[in-house]
């Protein structure tokens, strides 16, 4: 179970997010059902996850009103099983993928909603579009949005993580100009809700909410250390 210092996180993390209307998506992979119920007993209904295999044995049992994110990198072959119920799928890193989720969407009869992951950090192990790939993207679905392609995968904003550094002016550029490409994007896609910015987690999201944020994906402050 969550401990109660968690449980005191859980309220301290909302009450800082409340002014600024953000969003809290709480980071559950490798955590268990109770731990998850605990937290949905208190009121969360956003949760993230990872791994395909762990979010379909969790969704079974955990209450049907969940709000599941899909946050980690998620292979093409893998879209067909989430696709049935997945809420927002946050780490849309290719056009080959943002097509599956698409054709998967429409087999299912409902809209996906989608973020597409920039990528922002220096380290190279981080999955991500850069910006010439991004605008290759967007010149791609916006032509063939007339076709009907693309009309069931909703490009809802962009995610992006900052490089693992304690240097917080480093993080707060890598955030503000993710920022910039989000107001980018608004404008690209003018037939999506865009207004999803999600950005921040446990150790950053203070400066992710100063540079804009809308929405944190929050998982150690709330469950513990893995």
């Amino acid at each position: 179970m969550i401990c109660s210092m968690s449980v005191s996180n859980y309220q301290t993390i909302l009450d800082i997010l409340k002014p600024t209307g953000a969003q809290l998506v709480a980071v559950s992979k490798t955590k268990s059902v109770d731990e998850i119920q605990t937290l949905y007993n208190l009121g969360q209904r956003d949760f993230g996850e990872n791994y395909v295999q762990e979010l379909i044995e969790k969704k079974s049992v955990l209450p049907k009103d969940i709000r599941w994110h899909f946050i980690g990198h998620l292979q093409t072959n893998k879209v067909k099983y989430i696709a049935p119920f997945i809420h927002m799928i946050q780490s849309v890193d290719s056009l080959k993928l943002l097509l599956e989720i698409d054709k998967h969407a429409t087999k299912n009869q409902r809209a996906i909603l989608c973020l597409l992951q920039i990528f922002i950090a220096y380290e190279e192990t981080k999955f991500g579009l850069n910006e010439s790939e991004l605008d290759s993207l967007i010149l791609t679905v916006n032509q063939n949005r007339q076709n009907e392609r693309f009309s069931h995968s909703v490009i809802s904003g962009c995610m992006g993580m900052a490089s693992l550094t304690d240097n917080q002016a480093q993080i707060r550029d890598e955030f503000n100009h993710l920022q910039k490409i989000f107001e980018k994007i608004k404008t690209t896609f003018p037939s999506d809700p865009v207004d999803t910015l999600s950005m921040g987690m446990s150790s950053d999201y203070l400066i992710a909410l100063k540079a804009g944020s809308t929405m944190v994906r929050i998982g150690s402050l709330l469950f513990g250390k893995r």
